[in-house]
């Protein structure tokens, strides 16, 4: 299912901020399939909710890719965008993720640290060991949450914010995450989605500057989330 103005699930929103539940399947920002953008969807809940004329201002603060699923920040006034570009610029958002990846006996916890070079021609990127020309350094800290009988539930913390970051990462010590079939996953998940989700997110008000502390319940229909989840 995806989002509408209609099934919008709003996390979180005042006058300069709203942070939605974005579904597997939804586009952040407009791409060559013309699909609609999130933003654009959120511009026409906000549209409706408040019976506003004309256009109405709403500013993507950050991306998460298309088959991933959790919350996503966006400006209401043009204040908020600027100082959450410059929060995200400088690290003052804390972002964490889950992610369901094959049982593999792996630490309970542990940090990846690779130098990423993202293909443009191929949308993916590559994890290098060592540093090489056009690296970027990439490092995340994980927990494994819980095991299954096939698949471990992971939380995902991460230092740096690369292309493709985690799965990347993840991918290059053979645990590619579920349904990621850019990255190794042996099948694809039922819904084309992958088992990536921004579960998390955490920064002061770029306003108000009180504490904002937004968590994205699980995707709909998967319920190997909550399987894992209740295993903890």
């Amino acid at each position: 299912m995806r989002t509408t103005k209609d099934n919008i699930a709003v996390l979180y929103e005042d006058n300069h901020i709203i942070v939605v539940s974005k579904r597997p399947g939804d586009i952040v920002q407009g791409d060559k399939t013309g699909d609609m953008p999130l933003v654009d969807i959120v511009k026409e809940y906000l549209r409706e909710k408040y019976s506003k004329p004309g256009n109405v201002f709403c500013g993507l603060t950050h991306r998460i890719d298309r088959p991933t699923s959790g919350a996503v920040i966006f400006a209401k006034t043009s204040k908020a965008l600027s100082r959450m570009a410059e929060l995200f610029r400088t690290g003052g958002v804390e972002k964490t993720y889950h992610a369901i990846l094959p049982l593999k006996d792996i630490p309970d916890a542990g940090t990846l640290e690779n130098y990423l070079v993202r293909d443009g021609r191929t949308n993916r990127s590559r994890a290098y060991d060592t540093p090489r020309e056009g690296a970027k350094r990439a490092v995340l800290h994980y927990t494994v949450l819980s095991r299954g009988k096939n698949y471990m539930l992971a939380q995902v913390d991460l230092e740096t914010g690369r292309h493709h970051q985690i799965r990347c990462q993840f991918s290059s010590i053979g645990l590619p995450l579920r349904g990621d079939l850019k990255y190794g996953s042996p099948r694809s998940n039922q819904d084309g989605s992958i088992s990536l989700h921004a579960w998390r997110i955490r920064f002061e008000h770029p306003v108000s500057h009180i504490p904002v502390d937004v968590v994205a319940p699980y995707p709909e229909n998967e319920p190997l989330w909550e399987t894992l989840t209740c295993q903890k």
